[in-house]
């Protein structure tokens, strides 16, 4: 028994009847012409908390702001008062908008200011500093030029 599908001893190997030849006339695509508007798929959002539903009347709770976020601009405005609480701003800021990436949280604008207006502090704090130490060695570079004790 012959099997159907074998090819005929006389064809050619490459040539399969089933496949008709490529068109080399047919129409190519313009390398010049943009290619058409595909939509890019987003990902969607953190799914919005069921609505809390109490004697017939349905109320929709709030998503949850972050704690540190809070933490961290209460601590960065504070450093106006105490100079250092601003470290303390900047580090529980970062950590603040990790969570949120991570949980989708709300208060990503809180952690954001908080982390400025410590890195802020921060940098006034060091300005002060140096201007502080250069008076205060111009102070005793003048003070010990002018004194003779002769």
């Amino acid at each position: 028994m012959s099997d159907p599908t074998a090819s005929a001893p006389d064809a050619a190997p490459d040539e399969n009847p089933q496949v008709a030849p490529a068109n080399p006339y047919a129409a190519q695509p313009n390398p010049y012409v943009a290619p058409a508007y595909q939509p890019v798929p987003t990902v969607p959002g953190p799914a919005a908390p069921p609505p809390y539903v109490a004697g017939g009347v349905a109320y929709v709770t709030a998503r949850r702001t972050n704690p540190l976020a809070i933490v961290s601009l209460v601590l960065s405005l504070s450093s106006l008062l105490f100079s250092i609480t601003a470290i303390g701003g900047v580090i529980t800021g970062h950590i603040a908008l990790a969570q949120i990436k991570r949980t989708g949280d709300d208060g990503r604008g809180l952690a954001i200011a908080g982390v400025i207006v410590g890195y802020a502090m921060i940098a006034v704090l060091a300005l002060s500093l140096v201007f502080f130490f250069a008076m205060f060695g111009l102070l005793f570079a003048t003070v010990e030029g002018s004194t003779s004790f002769s």
